[in-house]
């Protein structure tokens, strides 16, 4: 589990912090993000649900401005969510243990979302994954830390099971990042991303790529078609509709 990031985006309660170390410990995780936090990683409240066996990650925690540094060296990440459906929430979008089911090796992240409103669509669309926790609908609701434990515990039970296969490296999601603004960037030259289908259809690319969680070759493959359409942009004349 050392390979897993907690990140937490503008977290409020500051005993949700204390509440989170204290579960990533019981897990033996030690990589924990902060995303702008409102409430103060060191304080009182956060100290006191930490206890003394997790105190020390809050100490050496991570502070950042955006969700995209965050997840910058990360070869995957899961956001979660209590909504699914729309546009920017249709990605593979599954319980826990199935996304976790999911999880190359490398470094991967869980994110959660501050607790009054959750991620915003933005967010969300940084994470090739989403999970949503079934929960009763006239309460679907779950607090922080709890989504937290639910999360790491199926993550750990499919690490356990995924032990002696090891698979191959997959690009980091920096990496992949970048290759996506190429490749739209070029789609949109040939005039395949146009109108206002342009949009879902590169998300709908984007989430089949990265589904597929190519390797750092790959990403070179797929930056190398990104130049050669960008060739045939510069060299052909495209009628108008």
């Amino acid at each position: 589990m050392n390979s897993v990031r907690v990140v937490l985006v503008r977290t409020e309660v500051a005993a949700n912090l204390g509440s989170v170390a204290r579960i990533m410990c019981n897990f033996g995780l030690h990589d924990l993000v902060l995303v702008s936090p409102v409430a103060d990683p060191l304080s009182e409240p956060a100290r006191q649900l930490a206890t003394h066996h997790a105190f020390h990650l809050l100490q050496q925690a991570r502070l950042v401005a955006d969700l995209e540094t965050a997840l910058a060296d990360c070869v995957s990440a899961a956001a979660t969510s209590a909504r699914t459906g729309g546009l920017f929430r249709r990605q593979t979008v599954g319980p826990p243990e199935q996304i976790a089911q999911l999880f190359p090796p490398g470094r991967v992240a869980l994110v959660f979302g501050p607790e009054p409103s959750g991620l915003t669509n933005d967010e969300i669309l940084r994470c090739p994954h989403l999970i949503h926790i079934p929960t009763n609908e006239t309460c679907p609701a779950l607090n922080l830390a709890q989504s937290v434990a639910i999360c790491l515990y199926e993550l750990q039970r499919v690490r356990l099971e995924r032990e002696r296969c090891p698979a191959s490296p997959v690009a980091s999601l920096d990496e992949q990042h970048r290759m996506f603004a190429k490749l739209e960037e070029s789609l949109r030259q040939v005039r395949y991303l146009r109108g206002v289908r342009g949009e879902a259809l590169m998300h709908a690319l984007r989430h089949l790529l990265s589904r597929a969680q190519p390797s750092p070759m790959e990403v070179r493959l797929l930056l190398g078609l990104a130049r050669q359409l960008r060739w045939v942009a510069e060299r052909t004349r495209f009628e108008e509709e």
